[in-house]
């Protein structure tokens, strides 16, 4: 037994919820060995203790199986995990989860509305704050258009829509109404959806941030104790460099950052080829002759199939630099726009569907951080 063998072996455990292992997580700081003794030096101080469990008796398991007569201690780290900057927390809110981007452009709300309604329909209480106030997208993206109520206190009410609970800048103005403020107005207003919304106790508060690293967004993430931050980009090389300028303006504040999504992927395309008759036309193909690319026919005629609309693999790039977890790719999908312009998310309306796939693994990992 040495140490490059146990090191070997640790790679073979996933952290859990992710298909990376607990060596390329940081995880794992040192060991010692000495005789039939292995001393395992772990930073564990910034996961939960469910996750903690989970990985010491992940590495029990995998090490004791190789190693029938092998005595194993486990020392975590002690050090206490950076706190957010943030200096408020909004009562009886258990995790505060940002969704932000670099850019506009990038689906950034339409990932945040279904990363929402993926952790409602597991069953956790879940709320959304649109704070973008220039360009409020979920009166649009959840088809409301109704004004909020208030408490006795003055406190606004959220209102409800697929069993979650919503609140937009986009309610009080109006869809149509343009909004010409200065910078500090909007600080000033969106503090107002921190304080004087009354929502309830819930599970999850998903932010949908406004575009952007600036002065605004980076005095809104200050403001909150945040549980973590979750980036969208595109994969093009102009939108990740803005993915950097993301994580620096949440590592300033110690926000950690959940991982990043790569919304646009490719194009997904589906069809039917009409009086298709297979036992004719055995072993058929779709052919792409600027790509040579080939796809199956299925028996009765119809096909799907994804390409590549930009640069392949650029999310999966930027989050390995970043060393954090790609969550996941979202190709963009007639069915998705579809969803979204119904005011329906497509894990709503068709939970069963592939993009409703992609973003309830999305939800799992994320549900796997907290």
């Amino acid at each position: 037994m040495n140490p490059q063998e146990i090191f070997d072996l640790l790679k073979e455990i996933k952290y859990p919820g992710f298909s990376r292992d607990i060596v390329s997580f940081g995880i794992v700081d040192d060991l010692k060995i000495e005789n039939n003794n292995l001393k395992l030096f772990l930073k564990l101080s910034s996961v939960t203790e469910s996750v903690k469990d989970e990985i010491i008796n992940r590495i029990k398991k995998v090490v004791k199986n190789y190693f029938d007569d092998i005595s194993i201690e486990i020392v975590g780290d002690n050090k206490q995990p950076p706190q957010s900057i943030g200096s408020e927390l909004i009562p009886n809110v258990k995790n505060t989860i940002a969704v932000a981007s670099g850019k506009g452009g990038v689906g950034k709300s339409t990932v945040a509305v279904n990363i929402a309604t993926g952790l409602m329909l597991k069953g956790f209480k879940v709320g959304i704050l649109d704070l973008d106030i220039y360009g409020p997208s979920l009166p649009i993206l959840l088809n409301i258009n109704e004004k909020p109520n208030m408490t006795d206190n003055n406190k606004l009410v959220p209102l409800k829509k697929h069993n979650m609970k919503i609140m937009s800048f986009g309610f009080l103005s109006g869809n149509d109404s343009p909004v010409i403020w200065r910078g500090p107005m909007v600080a000033r207003m969106t503090e107002q959806f921190f304080r004087d919304v009354d929502w309830g106790s819930l599970d999850y508060l998903i932010l949908d941030l406004p575009p952007g690293t600036g002065d605004i967004q980076l005095t809104l993430v200050q403001k909150l104790k945040l549980t973590g931050a979750v980036i969208v980009t595109t994969p093009q090389d102009m939108a990740l460099s803005d993915v950097r300028k993301g994580a620096d303006m949440f590592g300033k504040v110690n926000t950690p950052l959940i991982g990043v999504i790569e919304n646009m992927s490719g194009l997904v395309i589906s069809g039917k080829i009409m009086n298709y008759n297979s036992s004719l036309q055995k072993n058929n193909k779709l052919i792409l002759t600027q790509t040579n690319q080939e796809f199956e026919i299925n028996e009765d005629g119809n096909f799907e199939f994804e390409i590549d609309l930009f640069k392949k693999g650029g999310g999966k790039l930027e989050s390995d630099r970043l060393n954090v977890p790609l969550l996941g790719q979202v190709p963009i999908s007639s069915e998705l726009m579809n969803a979204s312009d119904s005011g329906i998310p497509i894990n709503i309306k068709n939970n069963n569907s592939r993009i409703s796939n992609i973003f309830n693994a999305m939800v799992d990992k994320i549900i796997a951080t907290n």
